[in-house]
């Protein structure tokens, strides 16, 4: 029994009443942001619902931060976006498995901190390309369909869904500054419901869009072909969603970490978030990760513990169920305007303020990541393109850092102290350091401040000493660190690293 109170944080004094109603208040907060999200991706609404339910509830249950709230959030909803429209529904299905299988791995091998390898002018760019192409998708909802050609909105019709998207980025914008009580999204939607509702105002709503009248999410197999070209085409997709997803998740850990003054454990997260979307995957959702907004929302409502979350999903499934006729009626403006403001509060803003203290390559990274994202709409490819020149960029400035300094002892001996790391990038410029014809009959190289990295940096050592022992000279590696001898022990049997010691120059440990 003890345990089981543990589980679900119950072995401390819990206030029912603010996680009921953090709970309540989280779903409502939800619901817009799911609906919008689905119909951005080109989905049904309910995937986007389910998707809510699912994560919400696995995730409060088997994850790793109590008080954390996840969803179908946009960032890991826009990088299926490509997929969904050139392959179906069926594939992103498939590729949330994928990730999910992705996130498990990571928790499972405790992985979580490797996550951190995306640079940050990547994530910039990543999340301000996420923003203009969230932005720009909901412009797409001032057009209709007729006979299958798409028409701009004209003459009332334009003027009524231009102000009523206007009113609800009013609320959003105003509300808080007098009572953050309520989640301005949700009394915008409300507010704006009921403005059309009352006053029976003709304009596009959520039942032109797709019926949200559902059941229990279906169990579903991917109807999609079980072969190595399938896997092609969704691995880069799930890559890329269960990479942002964890980057997202860790990052709002983190957060309520410091707020709580309390410890979540990141690899659980990690678990329960890659169960959670492969839940998501065969349950007909379209996945997610947690959510910043609606996590604040909760942990400022006084929640600390699972049962809040829990009761935030419960109410999802409860509106799914039964309140399908009235999110339906759900005017198109209102979800437009909210998701007009994620996009803002998406963007980096805070990219401009630093821009001039940032290393121009990590502008130039940020800025091509971000084209290639609005552009291409590939979030994978911006993602991976700027992964991949981050690491060249730090390759290169890193292989310019490698110096030698030079000097001949009282015995007539040549000491080369080198600083930097030896590794592939940095070769060619450790081997030019090396006057090998003008050199004593006996040199010393100092690793000291340096270290062997990698194949590449055994082999130009290889290289080094047999240009010596040609000329009759002999070298001596000195303070080589553990790993650094182990590296070269290991390379043995496949190269001739020639060291040569002598009483007086041992190999010594760092």
């Amino acid at each position: 029994m003890q345990k089981v109170l543990h589980f679900f944080d119950l072995n401390q004094k819990v206030n029912f009443k603010n996680e009921l109603l953090a709970g309540l208040t989280v779903a409502m907060t939800m619901i817009p942001e799911s609906l919008s999200f689905a119909i951005l991706a080109g989905l049904s609404p309910l995937t986007g619902l389910y998707a809510a339910f699912l994560m919400g509830l696995v995730t409060a249950i088997f994850g790793g931060r109590p008080a954390m709230v996840s969803g179908g959030a946009g960032a890991t909803v826009v990088v299926l976006m490509a997929l969904a429209a050139s392959h179906g529904v069926e594939y992103l299905f498939a590729a949330v498995i994928l990730a999910g299988i992705f996130q498990m791995l990571v928790g499972l091998f405790k992985l979580g901190k490797f996550v951190r390898l995306i640079p940050q002018p990547v994530m910039y760019g990543f999340l301000n390309g996420l923003a203009v192409i969230i932005f720009m998708s909901q412009v797409a909802q001032f057009k209709f369909k007729e006979n299958g050609i798409e028409h701009w909105m004209q003459g009332n019709e334009l003027f009524i869904m231009i102000g009523l998207t206007l009113l609800t980025i009013a609320i959003v914008l105003v509300l808080p500054k007098f009572t953050k009580t309520i989640p301005a999204s949700l009394v915008a939607i409300l507010v704006v419901f009921a403005l059309v509702y009352f006053l029976n105002i003709d304009t596009k709503r959520v039942i032109d869009i797709a019926s949200v009248q559902g059941t229990f999410p279906p169990f579903n197999i991917p109807q999609v072909p079980f072969s190595l070209e399938t896997l092609k085409v969704i691995f880069p997709y799930a890559l890329v969603m269960a990479g942002v997803g964890l980057i997202e998740t860790l990052l709002t850990l983190n957060m309520v970490d410091e707020i709580t003054n309390t410890k979540g454990s990141s690899n659980r997260e990690a678990t329960a978030q890659g169960l959670a979307n492969i839940t998501n995957g065969f349950f007909s959702g379209m996945g997610g990760c947690a959510m910043v907004a609606q996590t604040l929302v909760n942990v400022g409502a006084g929640a600390r513990t699972r049962i809040s979350a829990i009761i935030g999903a419960l109410t999802i499934l409860f509106i799914i169920l039964i309140g399908g006729p009235v999110i339906e009626q759900i005017p198109m403006a209102a979800l437009v305007g909210v998701m007009m403001m994620v996009a803002i509060g998406t963007f980096e803003w805070a990219s401009f303020r630093i821009i001039n203290k940032m290393p121009r390559h990590d502008i130039l990274i940020g800025m091509l990541v971000a084209v290639i994202t609005v552009v291409l709409h590939n979030l994978a490819l911006a993602v991976l393109i700027g992964v991949v020149l981050s690491a060249l960029v730090f390759a290169w400035e890193s292989a310019k850092r490698i110096r030698a300094r030079k000097h001949i002892d009282d015995q007539g001996v040549k000491h080369y102290e080198i600083f930097g790391p030896l590794f592939f990038g940095s070769t060619t410029v450790f081997m030019d350091k090396f006057d090998v014809l003008n050199d004593p009959e006996e040199v010393v190289i100092d690793f000291k401040e340096s270290k062997v990295v990698d194949m590449s940096a055994i082999d130009a050592l290889n290289k080094l000493t047999e240009k010596y022992k040609k000329e009759g000279k002999t070298i001596h590696l000195r303070h080589l660190s553990s790993d650094c001898r182990r590296l070269i022990k290991n390379a043995e049997s496949v190269i001739d690293v020639n060291i040569i010691e002598d009483p007086t120059y041992k190999v010594m440990p760092r």
